[in-house]
């Protein structure tokens, strides 16, 4: 693992990391620098009318579709995908937590990027975490000291009371945006929604680690001391790497954005 900084998925996991949680869902992907690398739209049930003396036949009416203007073009966006997730989320987590250029592009990019070994970080949607990775420990057997959790715990907590059926609504609403560039990425015969559902189940067969996170420096670098550790995706050590309770988080979250989903 490279000593990076933070870059972390909403959406999901998000995904969101993270629109999705994406990232989830939307699941949010973050790295350091000298660290281990690491309102839901309600169904309306209508009560048939009756007219005396007879009941009268239901005329069935389509649903209202949820939008009636044409979506943005993909790389003109940004202002639309921001201004839901400040409906969703709040304009100050929106300012403190979301890099608000090709917000679409990077988010699709990184959840694409959760299963695999590096991420992207020139593209992460997420602003850096504060805060520097400290380890504690003998100097012989570190470990990541666990004031490191903290760091993340104002990202999990807009994650925890993010509502999952009103995002994915939104994910919905945008969903042709995610295919694009989806497609953009090399994948023009591939679902985004099929690929995201994959990076969620993905997300949630994360090992949970409850002890100290033991740490080697073979080099100038960390690396996870258990080859299992080590060998997981990039998506997988972030989430050991938040501690197991914002872990428990995440992946609570991303059940309920899989629920909605499917």
């Amino acid at each position: 693992m490279k000593q990076q900084k933070d870059a972390f998925w909403l959406w999901g996991a998000g995904a969101a990391a993270l629109v999705l949680a994406a990232g989830a869902a939307v699941y949010f992907y973050q790295r350091d620098r000298g660290t281990v690398e690491t309102n839901p739209v309600a169904a309306v049930t209508e009560t048939p009318r009756v007219s005396a003396p007879a009941p009268r036949p239901v005329e069935i009416v389509p649903a209202t579709p949820p939008r009636s203007a044409p979506l943005p073009a993909l790389d003109e966006s940004d202002a639309e995908v921001s201004g839901g997730l400040t409906e969703l989320v709040g304009r100050d987590a929106v300012t403190q937590f979301l890099s608000p250029q090709r917000v679409v592009r990077n988010i699709v990019v990184t959840i694409d990027n959760m299963t695999r070994e590096k991420m992207a970080l020139n593209q992460r949607p997420i602003k850096r975490t504060g805060g520097k990775f400290v380890v504690s420990g003998p100097e012989d057997a570190p470990v990541i000291a666990p004031g490191n959790y903290s760091r993340y715990a104002p990202l999990v907590a807009v994650v925890s009371n993010m509502d999952a059926q009103t995002l994915v609504a939104m994910y919905r609403g945008l969903q042709p945006l995610f295919q694009q560039a989806y497609e953009d990425l090399g994948n023009p015969n591939r679902l985004f929604n099929t690929r995201l559902l994959e990076v969620i189940d993905h997300l949630l067969q994360t090992p949970d680690v409850t002890g100290p996170v033991r740490l080697v420096q073979p080099s100038v670098y960390y690396r996870y001391a258990d080859p299992k550790l080590e060998s997981l995706s990039s998506g997988q050590k972030l989430l050991i790497r938040m501690g197991p309770e914002n872990a428990g988080v995440i992946k609570a979250k991303l059940r309920q954005i899989q629920a909605a989903l499917t």
